[in-house]
């Protein structure tokens, strides 16, 4: 196991990836498919599983969105997967990543390609920009900061860029990470006490530099001092940043002023939600890529409940595939509810809304802490207690990814908003009776 989590960690993130996966299969087809499939490893942004080697093709082609969905949905960013053999666990039998160089560029990231990329109202300034800057890399808007909610299409733009730049220009070196990978690979060479000259050389001397994610680096002091000189070496140099995050850099309260204003010499664009019309589209879409048959009138159903996430979309996509592959499930309306039925509900208020009602129906049970200390970097037992208990619920109730939920409790990490669920799911074991609490809690958000 990865040495940067502790086995906790492992276990209890596997049994929720499996999780999210069962509800998307048969019974009879997760238990022949999934009963040995094991996390060897989780390191920065690649999961490597091991799984019999008769299986992996199966594995691969009917189930590899599902594990990969599920993987994202958990985390909420995406993730590099790798399959190997239980006999050689070195042994990488089928890999989903480029060259060394490439981090997260994922079977799933194939797809992402502006030919795959539906244009509307509410993405056509950023898509436009990312065009042009994988057109002419560092001759057009350098850098390109592209910011909105998760699951608009960030991603999708940053891999498209990649993908693009790829194929018209194949002599440029490419770096295609993540915010937080950034972080970790420096983390570790300065707590190994390793030659930092080789980071340096690898991200200074790139040509093209793609950065998910960035909010990532806030608060930490080490890593914004080596993004900072790494941007301006690049910069100086013509070659060309893309970056993206959830919000514009005026609103990256930790971020060094020196970062903000030099993310702010460049062009920013936003992406917003979509509108029905282009939600139907990449429904459409991804059916086709998928090379499902799907009517317009169940694509516009889908579009009229799914308003505010594109990954929501694709996922209700992928799940029909799953039905209507695995369990031989008419592709009619009846299957497309039973895809959204656990996404959406006909009286659901965008997430940070929700959470924000349990925070305060959790301080208003316990009485000992605030709304702001549960937001807070507060650590005392009443604050830390509340904080873990509306957490676990926030999990219950939303199904949001671990990071998305973290935002909204003072941008804490998947590891943390993993360790707060725990916490609850073993307080639960010894204390049954909790449960009763937390169903009151639960009941009052919702009536509320």
């Amino acid at each position: 196991m990865d040495n940067n989590y502790d086995s906790r960690f492992f276990e209890n993130l596997w049994q929720m990836v499996l999780e999210d996966c069962r509800k998307s299969l048969s019974e009879t087809a997760f238990n022949v498919w999934f009963n040995d499939l094991k996390l060897v490893s989780f390191e920065d942004s690649k999961v490597v599983l091991s799984v019999a080697q008769f299986k992996q093709k199966i594995i691969v082609t009917k189930f590899f969105n599902i594990i990969n969905g599920a993987f994202e949905k958990v985390l909420g960013f995406p993730i590099e997967i790798e399959f190997v053999t239980p006999e050689d666990p070195k042994n990488v039998t089928m890999r989903f990543n480029g060259n060394d160089k490439t981090q997260m560029f994922t079977a799933k990231n194939m797809e992402n390609t502006f030919d795959t990329f539906v244009v509307g109202n509410s993405n056509r300034f950023a898509h436009a920009a990312s065009q042009a800057v994988a057109a002419t890399p560092g001759r057009a808007y350098n850098p390109l900061f592209i910011y909105g909610n998760s699951g608009l299409g960030k991603t999708h733009l940053l891999s498209a860029i990649n993908h693009e730049i790829r194929n018209s220009y194949p002599d440029l070196d490419i770096i295609y990470t993540h915010g937080e990978t950034f972080a970790n690979e420096l983390i570790s060479y300065l707590q190994n006490k390793k030659d930092t000259t080789v980071f340096h050389n690898k991200y200074r001397g790139t040509d093209v530099l793609l950065v998910d994610d960035i909010q990532f680096i806030e608060g930490k002091d080490s890593t914004q001092e080596e993004f900072f000189h790494t941007f301006d070496t690049l910069i100086n140099q013509g070659k060309q940043i893309v970056i993206t995050s959830d919000r514009p850099p005026k609103k990256m309260n930790q971020l060094d002023d020196r970062l903000k204003t030099r993310f702010e010499r460049g062009l920013i664009a936003d992406v917003q939600p979509p509108d029905l019309e282009t939600r139907t589209a990449i429904i459409k879409r991804k059916a086709e890529f998928l090379n499902l048959e799907m009517s317009h009138e169940i694509a516009v159903y889908i579009a009229e409940r799914l308003k505010t996430n594109i990954r929501q979309l694709e996922g209700a996509v992928n799940k029909i595939q799953a039905y209507v592959v695995i369990d031989n499930a008419p592709m009619n309306l009846k299957t497309a509810q039973l895809a959204i039925k656990d996404i959406y509900n006909d009286e659901s208020l965008p997430a940070p809304a929700v959470i924000k009602r349990i925070i305060e129906e959790v301080v208003r049970m316990t009485g000992e802490t605030t709304v702001d200390d549960v937001r807070s970097k507060k650590k005392d037992a009443a604050t830390s207690r509340a904080r873990q208990l509306a957490i676990y619920i926030a999990r219950e109730v939303t199904q949001l990814p671990l990071k998305a939920i973290g935002e909204e409790f003072g941008g804490r990490n998947h590891t943390t908003v993993l360790y707060a669920i725990n916490e609850i799911k073993d307080e639960l074991k010894r204390h049954p009776n909790l449960q009763t609490e937390i169903d009151e809690i639960i009941k009052n958000v919702k009536e509320n």
